[in-house]
Parts: structure tokens; sequence; C-alpha cells
């Protein structure tokens, strides 16, 4: 597990924010939006980066860059990790079920790309550990293009892990969009969080 700070509830900027949304039934909320892909999927298609795996490691730069993401409950205390990795659904060619895998994030996409590529071809097992609180989870349809996404819910109190989702991209006027879904826990994040983490991808993507 990373590095963490217990915070100080009674000190801190979003405890009753946190408090209000904490034991609600359902107290995530989940964001669809289009991003434009052009500049980004020719730089990747002439440098020979996978489209899936540069996209795990973009936006979990991008989400660890906003404190507000990298918060979660341990027991009964809300903690601030100092980073967060990948987790992420990733099918073995020929095989129509995923496996679930676990990548440490890197601070280069070279390397981040290099290292989840080479772990996700060599695990065997569907399922090989229990998942972690100090993730990003990632679920990629890149068969659909889709508007609207929603998620399983495992029914349990404490699960903040934001996840990410994008599906098929394609061409419209000349460019090339695609949808892109984050899900968050409304305790920690709230919509001009998920908006400032758009923007900054968005703004990663062109400049790439």
């Amino acid at each position: 597990m990373n590095s963490f700070t217990v915070i100080d509830e009674n000190n801190w900027k979003r405890r009753e924010h946190c408090a209000v949304f904490r034991n609600y039934v359902e107290p995530s909320f989940c964001m669809t939006v289009e991003l434009d892909v052009t500049e980004f999927l020719a730089t990747l298609r002439d440098e020979g980066y996978s489209f899936t795996m540069s996209m795990i490691w973009l936006v979990s730069k991008c989400a660890n860059e906003i404190e507000e993401f990298r918060y979660r409950f341990l027991s009964e205390n809300v903690v601030l990790f100092d980073r967060i990795d990948t987790s992420f659904a990733y099918m073995d060619e020929g095989d129509d079920l995923f496996k679930v895998v676990n990548v440490p994030f890197r601070d280069s996409m070279r390397e981040y790309v290099t290292e989840a590529t080479r772990i996700s071809k060599g695990q065997r097992g569907y399922f090989v550990s229990p998942p972690s609180i100090d993730v990003f989870q990632f679920s990629p349809i890149p068969w659909v293009t889709y508007t609207h996404i929603s998620h399983t819910n495992p029914g349990r109190k404490n699960n903040v892990t934001p996840m990410f989702d994008w599906g098929r991209y394609r061409e419209r006027d000349g460019r090339i969009v695609m949808p892109f879904s984050v899900q968050v826990h409304h305790s920690f994040v709230d919509g001009i969080h998920v908006g400032h983490l758009i923007e900054n991808i968005q703004a990663y993507m062109d400049e790439y």
C-alpha cells in the first residue's frame, strides 16, 4: 500500500460535505463527456504506443495531480494517499473474458506502458489479488461508442475508488472524438473537480 496521511476531520475543509454523502445508499455519481483525441492518437501511432495503456497512464497522471481524487476511507478514517496506482480490465488475444491487472503508476509514460504491457501479457489468472483501495480503476469499452454508462455496485459503504471508462472513438468533422466517463464518490469529489480533470486531460492530449 502506498504511503498516506490520516486527515484530521475536525480541521478539514470537506468535513461537512463528506459527512453528508458518506452514508448515502448511492453516494457516487458518473459523468460522461467527449474528448478530442486527434493529436494524441496521431502521436501515439507515430511512437508505437498502445492507446489503452497510454490513456490509463494519462488519466492517472492527471487524477493524481488533483488532491480530491486521492482521498479514501481506511477503516473509520479519511486518508490522503501520496500516490494512486492503477487497476484495469484487460483481455488477452483470443479470449473473451477479461482479467484485472494491477500496475504501479510511473512518472514516465514510456516506463508505464512498457511495464503495464509486460504485466498484462504475463498474468495468467483473471483475478489474482484482492482489490486495493489505492488504485484508479479502468474498464475501457472500445467496441461501442456510448453516451451513458453505469457500473456494478459491490455494496461496500467505504468503496470510493474512482472509475474511468472510454468507448470507441470515431471521426466527426475531421476530428477524432471519444466518449469518456468518470465515476467518483461525492464525499470527496465534486463536479468542479471532475471538470478540472477533464480540462487537464484534454489540454495534455492537445499538447502531447
